[in-house]
């Protein structure tokens, strides 16, 4: 089980309730940016299971980045190595809807010989199962996917097929809108077994009565991993997994 967070509280919380592995970013409400490398420091000092790190300098499903966009990426990759990541979560595309080969390469080759994630940029591509091939080649270790759907649940056909496709070369996680009255059907339908939570739960800020806003949404309600939610999920794995 990995738990994407983005916040310390989140990453203890995530680790209590049985994450195998976090992904930390910045900014979940935007999709998850890069983290800085001070958050990275307390977050490791503060659990014991690895931490992966996303690169994504801005928001944007594109996934296509520009020559400046590129040399902040692996700037971060290299910095953030440095700071204790345990592997990273990358993706990038090219302008026609395929693996941008040249720049994945250049991160692989940064962060080696730590484990790199290609993330959900693959539910962009014209066809998922040929641009695995590709991150294959260049030697990702795994892939989160929703199957090219908004949540796995709906994209559990497509994830079955990539993990057809990859046949034990690659492992295929299962991630968005994953929860527990379908992570279930989706390990048993995939044959997954390694699958991505956020397990979040808003929480209402109730001292600040403020009318200043700092963002365009509710400023007033944070989200914040709950340990109850990743706990359930992890027994409702470990169940599945066992009667299959």
């Amino acid at each position: 089980m990995e738990v994407c967070v983005d916040s310390v509280v989140s990453a203890v919380n995530a680790a209590r309730g049985g994450a195998s592995r976090l992904e930390l970013c910045a900014a979940l409400s935007e999709g998850g940016l890069t983290p800085t490398p001070g958050l990275l420091e307390i977050v490791k000092s503060c659990v014991k299971v690895p931490v992966f790190v996303m690169l994504r300098p801005r928001t944007g499903s594109d996934f296509v980045f520009s020559g400046e966009e590129a040399r902040i990426i692996k700037c971060d990759a290299a910095v953030l190595k440095k700071h204790g990541a345990d592997g990273f979560v990358f993706g990038a595309l090219t302008a026609d809807g395929r693996i941008d080969e040249v720049l994945c390469k250049d991160v692989v080759e940064i962060v080696a010989p730590l484990p790199v994630t290609f993330h959900r940029a693959i539910d962009v591509v014209k066809n998922p199962v040929c641009a695995l091939e590709t991150i294959v080649q260049l030697g990702f270790a795994r892939v989160l996917t929703s199957g090219g759907e908004r949540t796995a649940y709906a994209g559990l056909q497509v994830i079955r097929e990539l993990m057809v496709a990859a046949g034990g070369r690659i492992t295929i996680m299962p991630g968005a809108g994953i929860n527990s009255d379908n992570l279930a059907p989706i390990l048993e339908v995939t044959g997954a077994r390694e699958f991505h939570v956020s397990g979040r739960v808003p929480l209402k800020i109730s001292w600040n009565q403020s009318k200043c806003m700092m963002g365009v949404g509710d400023d007033n309600t944070i989200y914040v991993t709950s340990y109850e939610v990743v706990a359930q999920l992890w027994d409702i794995y470990r169940q599945t997994i066992v009667q299959n």
